[in-house]
């Protein structure tokens, strides 16, 4: 899964900011990493978060000790645990969540199950982490236009 977006792209050169594919990590493995976090760890360990696989349940619990020794490594302490769902909505195709169709229809878009079925979950997990109401969703619209959903005359 070793894909960035191109709404992603300002900042992910640099890994200044912790990309989605990280952040889909960070709930699989159940950890609340914040960007202080983030920001301490070096380049290389920041990469090595981004290459490391996190998708059988040996994999994932690798990289969740993993991730717990280097927060350790740096702050003397754990970080905080995120419950893990079992069950989570990006890897739902039968139902586009409430928040995702809500933000596409404020900016007259709408998306049809068939699109929503054809999106990767690292896509669905970034539509979903966009259109929450506690994150900053400037690069929701950005987002639809990568997955094709909008065109990108809708910025004007």
């Amino acid at each position: 899964m070793l894909k960035f977006f191109e709404f992603e792209a300002e900042f992910v050169s640099s890994l200044r900011c912790i990309p989605m594919q990280v952040r889909y990590k960070l709930d699989t493995c159940g950890i609340k990493l914040k960007l202080q976090h983030w920001f301490k760890f070096s380049t290389d360990q920041r990469q090595s978060l981004v290459d490391a696989p996190c998708n059988t349940a040996a994999e994932i619990k690798i990289y969740r000790e993993n991730l717990r020794s280097l927060v350790f490594q740096h702050f003397n302490m754990y970080p905080s645990d995120l419950p893990i769902d079992e069950n989570p909505a990006w890897m739902q195709i039968e139902f586009i969540p409430s928040s995702i169709l809500d933000h596409a229809e404020e900016l007259n878009i709408a998306i049809a199950p068939s699109q929503w079925q054809r999106f990767t979950p690292l896509e669905r997990f970034a539509l979903i982490k966009l259109s929450t109401s506690n994150h900053e969703n400037n690069n929701f619209l950005p987002a639809l236009q990568e997955f094709g959903i909008a065109s990108y005359s809708a910025l004007r």
